[in-house]
């Protein structure tokens, strides 16, 4: 069934609202540059759009719950930034549960050699996925709409799932994703999930990263699946 929901908009939005859109920008420019992120000024400029599609979409539907520009380069992409530099080397990764496309988009900017495929079973924000990678020329993420635990799952080098379930469940449904030997990551708050033990995955180390703007860390628990 076709949807009808209006996803009209190019990436000249932010261009033309540029006298009210460069604060924000700014502030981007900062946060990558306190990163010490390798980011070229292509993967700023997709960065940024993906900001200004998160915040258009969000004043036409529950896509985030911040809406203003600034606070969606703040607490959205540079979170994602900071987590994307905290976390090692991998070649392909699995978001899921990736609701507006955090952390998964702006991972695939800033590492294009990676292939992220984004999952998610709300039709919206799959189609808001869509068009991030179709505006913006995202080549390496892939979208795919449906439940976790009712796809068939596609292995994966690392999975990531950042409010998907309980981390007990989560990993259970994680580790259907992940290669023998793949990265299992559990972002959390200032404290590290409580994971249980599980025969299949063994617990790696607990990373830490503060996100620019913000006076406190955050952990990323980090497990891998048993290759055998």
């Amino acid at each position: 069934m076709r949807s009808t929901w209006n996803t009209a908009g190019s990436r000249s939005d932010c261009s033309t609202w540029n006298d009210r859109t460069e604060p924000a920008r700014r502030v981007l420019q900062a946060g990558l540059d306190s990163l010490s992120a390798t980011a070229s000024p292509s993967q700023v400029d997709s960065l940024f759009e993906l900001a200004c599609l998160l915040e258009r979409w969000s004043g036409r539907m529950n896509l985030t719950g911040h809406r203003s520009l600034e606070a969606i380069v703040e607490r959205l992409i540079l979170d994602a930034a900071a987590l994307s530099q905290a976390l090692p080397e991998f070649g392909s990764l699995a978001d899921l549960g990736s609701g507006a496309g955090l952390p998964g988009l702006p991972i695939a900017i800033l590492r294009p050699r990676c292939h992220v495929t984004l999952v998610d079973s709300r039709e919206r924000r799959h189609h808001f996925q869509r068009a991030a990678v179709r505006e913006i020329g995202i080549a390496n993420a892939e979208p795919l709409r449906g439940r976790v635990e009712d796809l068939e799952p596609r292995p994966h080098a690392a999975v990531i799932a950042q409010a998907l379930a309980r981390p007990e469940r989560a990993l259970a449904w994680m580790v259907r994703w992940a290669e023998p030997g793949g990265f299992l990551f559990l972002p959390g708050g200032k404290k590290p999930h409580r994971v249980p033990e599980c025969p299949e995955i063994e617990f790696e180390t607990c990373l830490r990263y503060r996100t620019p703007g913000r006076t406190f860390e955050r952990t990323v628990w980090v497990g891998r699946r048993r290759s055998a």
